[in-house]
């Protein structure tokens, strides 16, 4: 599903217009975007899941072109954990 497919869903479905649905939903994003940049913990969405970010400490590595040793540095990363309500739904089971 795209963007504009989703713009399109929250529209008809809480009966916005598709203007004021993409304001909803950048809003959203954004909102997940800055607390993670942050540093502010995790995001928990009830039966959708938590959005958290994680330190990748430094490694070595092999540049796949080359073949030739290189250090990775540390980063952060976002990562994102289902929620079980989310697993089941996707398995096709009930709540």
């Amino acid at each position: 599903m795209t963007k504009p497919e989703i713009v399109g869903f929250i529209a008809g479905q809480a009966d916005i217009t598709k203007k004021a649905a993409t304001v909803v939903l950048d809003t959203l994003v954004g909102t997940i975007q800055d607390t993670l940049k942050q540093g502010e913990g995790k995001i928990k969405i009830s039966n959708l899941g938590t959005f958290r970010v994680l330190e990748k400490k430094a490694r070595a590595g092999v540049n796949p072109r080359t073949g030739r040793k290189m250090s990775i540095p540390s980063m952060e990363v976002p990562r994102f954990y289902a929620s079980k309500a989310l697993k089941e739904a996707v398995n096709g089971k009930k709540r």
